[in-house]
């Protein structure tokens, strides 16, 4: 059984990519959108609503134009509840801001979920997302609901 937690360790070349992409968008059905500064701005705010009415807790956030970064402590809800919380509020948003339209799909998908199991793998989950940004010339991005790391593990004392 091949079972696939996250990321492979093998990607594609980014010109392999690219070219996919390129071949995909004469076969695709909805033309493929990056979300515009206003845009990210938009889903940021979805996201501080979903953290503030579920009472999550993220530790890091970037949100980017052709996908988003989110670190979420464990939580009563299930992996896959919170990712659709997140897509179904930020689809919401930006279709009653008409920044999309309702028959366009603003996700790809139902999202990646990777479980961390050490402090170590946490603090360095959270740089790779702060630095997402930087990585693709844009500004650091600063969000009020995510809340600085404090040690938290389950089953163990924050530190």
């Amino acid at each position: 059984m091949n079972c696939n937690y996250g990321r492979r360790r093998i990607q594609p070349a980014g010109g392999d990519i690219t070219r996919f992409y390129e071949a995909a968008r004469s076969v695709l059905k909805h033309d493929l959108l990056n979300f515009t500064d206003d845009e990210i701005a938009q889903i940021a705010e979805a996201f501080a609503a979903v953290i503030r009415t579920c009472a999550y807790t993220c530790y890091a956030c970037a949100i980017m134009p052709d996908h988003v970064h989110l670190l979420i402590r464990k939580h009563r809800d299930k992996a896959e509840q919170m990712i659709e919380h997140f897509q179904c509020e930020s689809r919401a948003v930006l279709i009653s801001q008409e920044l999309r339209a309702f028959d366009h799909p603003v996700w790809g998908g139902p999202g990646w979920k990777v479980f961390l199991e050490s402090r170590d793998d946490i603090r360095r989950v959270i740089r790779y997302i702060e630095e997402n940004p930087i990585k693709s010339r844009r500004l650091r991005q600063i969000w009020k609901f995510v809340t600085e790391y404090d040690g938290w593990l389950p089953g163990l004392a924050p530190r």
